[in-house]
């Protein structure tokens, strides 16, 4: 196990949360190391395996996050116009839950948006990428959620 209890991680899928505790379930008839993660009022177990380093990491250093902060200068990838292959390309594009991916779907969604109007499933998804880039920008800058949100703001204009 890699992770201690009061680690802050990242869920590839719920975003910001704590390990609250080491414990075991039994997973397919075999107690299985799990650590449980507490993400806003959810509770997730997590099993401690060469797997949960896909579904587990870190946040990102002050140093990598600021880097990021690059992809909204970058010229973006083109979304596509059928809403079914969009929503594929942005499940795709979050599946590994990393920074870079939700910077990316950001700038291109913000792109899209531009040109054409956004549907629910686009909407749903800005929402939640920028939802994931403002809790882990918080946590690692400790700043408020508005400032957060604002300079956000700031580097979506940008593009």
């Amino acid at each position: 196990m890699d992770y201690q209890v009061g680690d802050k991680v990242i869920h590839s899928n719920f975003g910001l949360g704590e390990i609250v505790q080491l414990d075991e379930k039994n997973i397919h008839g075999h107690q299985t190391p799990c650590y449980v993660v507490r993400v806003r009022d959810l509770t997730i177990w997590v099993p401690a395996d060469e797997s949960s380093d896909t579904r587990l990491r870190l946040p990102t250093s002050k140093k990598e996050f600021e880097k990021l902060f690059g992809i909204f200068h970058a010229l973006g990838e083109p979304l596509s116009e059928d809403r079914m292959e969009r929503k594929t390309q942005l499940i795709e594009r979050m599946k590994d839950g990393s920074l870079a991916s939700i910077c990316g779907v950001l700038r291109d969604l913000t792109s899209f948006r531009r040109a054409k109007k956004f549907n629910d499933n686009d909407n749903q998804y800005f929402q939640r990428a920028q939802n994931l880039l403002i809790d882990e920008w918080m946590l690692v800058f400790t700043v408020p959620l508005g400032y957060a949100q604002q300079e956000l703001g700031k580097l979506l204009e940008i593009q």
